[in-house]
């Protein structure tokens, strides 16, 4: 790795809307500088995507992009990101997904121009490679469209660059059904690394070359699906915090490779991000409720630059169309932050503070959010000589955070939670520091029918 010490080593100075090194962007917002942002992410209804529909597909990105807009002047908005997260048909077609960028940005200057609005587009292809099994990371025939799509859609509008990329999924998904911690550090820490370094050189290939902005990445495909299943209690909800906090090493590589930030919003890798390399984030909480539940809805704004929602619907609510909708939920979020930042430091910490007190004894992965616990898993995640030794650190450190959580009374876990510690605690110790000897230990354990070694460079 190539940060070996934080940026921000104190918990008091990890907070929302202030990073120590913002990002300008070209109509003039400046994340991380002193105020927060919403970004709102939305999506279509559920219907088909075929040359019969582009229409209507075109049809329901204007209506919401005008209808966010609009309610956001009407709010009195600063500023807005609207993040465009691709649907397979558009990647895979890229023209379609073009087209949409040029339709958003079409609006978006309008509005720049005739009143004065700043907003920006954060362009997300989906990863295809994903689609294929197993997964060709390298040499996939699903690489030329999600370029082509990152280029030109770039140059139609937009400006800041991201991806859900799922190098190491393949092996991952399992992994995480098994509770095998084993294999998810090898899916992260040593393919997910791989895959991260050789796709996030192109990404910010590409951008410089265009003047744009690589934001950076997201374990959303990890994490986040951990989560969702702790949620629904396939899996222990311990289990899925040392997930989280394993997948800020894979992440990080793209802010290593050239991204600036803001880092995606749905891993939730971002506070470790912020604290280790002090680019701004993006994070969703409560408002992901439309495709998610989650256990971290408020605790999760505690250090965010931009405050997102997960995908919604472009569907009819009792006051208007949901993105609308999600788009006032959003704003009144952040005025309330941007008022605490402008009142000073103690108005400020006070607002962050119950923030970070409604959730952070209510479930391990909330606990692990904490700022002060945020700065002393990202001190362990900086510390080893390998991507391995960081993930194993960290996920011993989190899971120490948990037992002293237990110990002192803050936190309540069931007992069949509480049972899985010592057998994670057990299996992480027997992780080498050494990147290849990890490599050696594991790759005679793992079907070789569902990844493919050569792809990842081993």
């Amino acid at each position: 790795m190539k940060y070996k010490n934080l940026v921000i080593n104190n918990p008091g100075e990890l907070l929302f809307g202030i990073a120590p090194k913002p990002v300008k962007t070209r109509r003039g917002l400046v994340i991380g500088g002193g105020q927060v942002y919403t970004e709102l992410n939305f999506t279509l209804p559920t219907m088909t995507i075929n040359d019969n529909t582009l229409p209507e597909v075109y049809r329901h990105y204007r209506e919401i992009v005008e209808g966010a807009l609009t309610r956001a002047l009407e709010l009195e908005t600063k500023g807005v990101v609207l993040e465009f997260e691709t649907l397979l048909e558009m990647t895979q077609n890229p023209k379609i997904g073009i087209e949409i960028v040029k339709i958003m940005n079409g609006i978006c200057e309008d509005f720049y121009q005739k009143q004065g609005l700043i907003s920006e587009i954060r362009l997300t292809p989906n990863d295809l490679r994903e689609f294929e099994r197993p997964a060709k990371q390298r040499t996939s025939k699903f690489l030329e469209p999600m370029m082509e799509l990152f280029e030109q859609g770039m140059l139609a509008g937009g400006d800041l660059l991201s991806i859900e990329s799922t190098g190491g999924k393949e092996i991952s998904d399992e992994a995480l059904m098994m509770c095998d911690i084993k294999t998810v550090v090898f899916a992260l820490a040593v393919l997910g690394v791989r895959d991260m370094r050789f796709l996030w050189r192109k990404i910010v290939a590409l951008a410089a070359g265009h003047g744009k902005i690589a934001a950076g990445d997201t374990a959303c495909g990890f994490s986040n699906t951990a989560m969702v299943l702790a949620e629904k209690q396939y899996i222990p909800k311990v289990f899925a915090a040392l997930v989280r906090v394993i997948a800020v090493v894979r992440s990080i590589v793209a802010i290593e490779e050239g991204a600036i930030g803001p880092d995606k919003d749905c891993g939730y890798e971002g506070p470790f991000l912020k604290a280790i390399t002090g680019t701004p984030i993006s994070m969703e909480g409560k408002t992901s409720a439309c495709a998610h539940f989650s256990p971290v809805g408020n605790i999760a704004s505690a250090c965010a630059d931009l405050w997102s929602n997960e995908s919604v619907q472009n569907i009819k609510l009792l006051s208007g169309m949901a993105p609308t909708v999600y788009m006032e939920q959003l704003e009144y979020d952040v005025r309330l932050m941007n008022e605490a930042l402008k009142a000073g430091s103690v108005p400020t910490h006070i607002l962050q503070d119950l923030l970070v007190a409604s959730d952070v004894y209510t479930d391990p992965q909330a606990l692990i959010l904490s700022p002060e616990n945020v700065i002393r898993l990202s001190q362990e995640l900086v510390k080893g000589d390998s991507y391995v030794a960081n993930a194993r650190n960290g996920a011993l450190e989190a899971l120490t955070i948990i037992e002293e959580a237990l110990q002192n009374g803050n936190m309540k876990l069931a007992d069949n939670e509480i049972a899985y510690l010592p057998l994670l605690r057990e299996a992480l110790d027997t992780i080498p520091d050494s990147e290849s000897e990890f490599i050696e230990m594991m790759l005679p354990l793992l079907d070789k029918n569902k990844f493919i070694p050569e792809e990842y460079g081993l």
